[in-house]
């Protein structure tokens, strides 16, 4: 973790060569922290937002398919699962895990231990949250980074004296949660979808060749293509054609921000219709 130089921002003080935040107070609102005492970064600064989905559990409701729900609403905000002392956090933006935390892990790590927890019989919650805070916190990693504050920085601000959030270089909130030491983290112009550990998604860090079948999927003057268009479309056409590349299910969830979830489906009708077959 890098500790920064210079001198701590001053929330209630203007910020360098930008307007004076204290000239709007009403604009500029302190959030509650939510799990103050956590010591994941990404908890530590999840604002206060009561829960639209409250007490979820395995025995009712499937996790894949809320996922798959939330993904469908481009849904703002955090999950939140516990069972016992144990406990995991997800930050979805536009419906998308794009950040995670849980005790010691961060990223797809932390992803994958909410869903383990979830499995084990923990509850879970859904927390909506604005879009531009949803992108504020989806920077929170594992470290914070020197603090630059620039007219177009979009992220979170923090150091002993609390939190201050950015968005293109202005204050929009502060919240009374700190780091032991300064630090910023900035946000990503789009954050990036978090894609499952091997461990929980084996078939998604696979490769698969087509087969005879699946090569005349892909063929215009085929009847099997005239189908296969029609059942998958333009969508099924391009991930097929991925595949015969071999390029795995989980890199092309990242190139080209299609949920895997959604491949997931398709690669088991690709697998149940014999078009393709694991390397």
């Amino acid at each position: 973790m890098t500790e920064p130089s210079g001198s701590p921002l001053d929330p209630t003080g203007p910020a360098p060569g930008l307007p004076d935040a204290t000239d709007l107070p009403d604009m500029v609102p302190e959030l509650r922290p939510m799990f103050p005492n956590a010591a994941p970064f990404l908890a530590r600064f999840l604002p206060e937002s009561a829960p639209s989905h409250a007490g979820l559990t395995q025995h009712f409701c499937d996790l894949h398919a809320f996922l798959k729900y939330l993904h469908e609403q481009a849904w703002f905000g955090y999950l939140h699962a516990a069972l016992g002392e144990q406990q995991a956090f997800v930050l979805l933006f536009e419906g998308r895990a794009v950040t995670a935390a849980a005790a010691s892990v961060t990223g797809e790590q932390a992803l994958g231990e909410l869903l383990s927890l979830y499995e084990q019989g923990a509850q879970l919650s859904a927390h909506p949250l604005p879009a531009q805070l949803a992108h504020v916190l989806s920077g929170i990693g594992s470290r914070a980074w020197k603090f630059n504050l620039t007219e177009d920085f979009t992220g979170l601000h923090a150091r002993p004296g609390g939190a201050i959030f950015y968005v293109k270089g202005e204050i929009t909130a502060t919240m009374p949660a700190t780091l032991p030491y300064e630090g910023a983290f900035p946000a990503p112009l789009r954050p990036q979808t978090l894609i499952l550990p091997r461990s929980l998604a084996g078939w998604a860090h696979h490769q698969y060749a087509l087969t005879l079948r699946g090569k005349d999927a892909l063929n215009a003057i085929t009847g099997i293509h005239q189908t296969f268009r029609a059942a998958h479309g333009q969508a099924g056409i391009a991930f097929m054609r991925a595949l015969g590349e071999d390029i795995s299910p989980a890199e092309y969830a990242l190139r080209t921000d299609v949920a895997l979830h959604d491949l997931e489906t398709m690669v088991q009708e690709f697998l149940s219709g014999g078009l393709i077959r694991e390397h």
